[in-house]
């Protein structure tokens, strides 16, 4: 269960798992059907159409959460002009991915995924081809081991220059106590103009927190709602970029977005490094 892309990049080691269990939940495939997609097996739709039946509006968290993607990473390409992308808990392949987006407005962008699920990995390796001028990279690794993406990373990732580092929706399967610890280093190992870019669900809907407990008592990796404020306190010593930490839907609308209010228990921003 998850709130998020995927929790895959967060599991007991950096190995991938040595085959894929479709007797057990997993949190990319569910949110893979929440979005309309086709990778997915009977366990996860049961899950999925649990935490559905108790609160529908999951599905419109789905959606808006990669609606933010698209329009965060857009502005960083085309208003920020970063060109480097380190995407952690990247989830099932979809439709317009970070690599995408990036490589539309700037083919040169370098974009690295990071997740440690089997099915996200023979997925991705498959679908997630950038274009010629760029770059685009699926690396092995667990959120929990920082050192290794930042080693990996490195080997398509110029440090030297601005990356932006995408947490959305995977920071919910990690220990608050963690949180920062990780971030911090990831964001340490980046230099001066790089972005934090994050968003995670809140504890704001009382049948989102139901049907979050519900999911998690389903098996997989359990996903922790946490409050706007806990979830803004992760940008702390960085720039915000305006609106500030809001739900996802209200962070820069297109035109045709203006007025959206479902979705609105996922909050999110952008910040710059110093």
């Amino acid at each position: 269960m998850t709130d998020g892309p995927s929790a895959s990049a967060v599991n007991g080691g950096g190995a991938p798992q040595p085959q894929i269990d479709t007797t057990v939940p997993h949190s990319a495939r569910i949110w893979n059907y929440w979005m309309g997609g086709k990778d997915n097996y009977p366990i996860d739709r049961a899950v999925g159409d649990q935490v559905i039946a108790s609160f529908p509006e999951i599905v419109d968290l789905a959606r808006t959460s990669r609606d933010f993607l698209i329009r965060v990473v857009t502005h960083l390409a085309e208003e920020e002009g970063v060109r480097q992308f380190l995407d952690i808990g990247t989830g099932m392949p979809t439709v317009s991915n970070t690599h995408e987006v990036a490589q539309s407005i700037a083919p040169e962008s370098r974009v690295v995924y990071v997740d440690n699920d089997p099915l996200v990995l023979t997925h991705a390796r498959a679908l997630l081809v950038g274009s010629p001028e760029g770059a685009t990279d699926y690396i092995d690794a667990d959120l929990r081991d920082p050192e290794s993406i930042l080693r990996k990373a490195a080997e398509t990732l110029d440090f030297d220059e601005p990356v932006a580092l995408m947490l959305l929706g995977i920071l919910g399967h990690i220990p608050s106590e963690d949180i920062m610890p990780i971030v911090n280093r990831l964001l340490d190992a980046l230099p001066s103009g790089s972005f934090l870019a994050m968003y995670d669900g809140t504890d704001t809907s009382d049948a989102y927190n139901a049907a979050m407990e519900e999911g998690n008592s389903q098996g997989g990796l359990p996903y922790h709602l946490r409050s706007p404020e806990e979830i803004a306190a992760r940008f702390e010593g960085l720039e915000l970029l305006e609106p500030g930490v809001v739900p996802c839907p209200l962070w820069r609308p297109g035109p045709i977005e203006v007025g959206t209010r479902r979705g609105m228990d996922q909050y999110g921003g952008v910040a710059r490094k110093p």
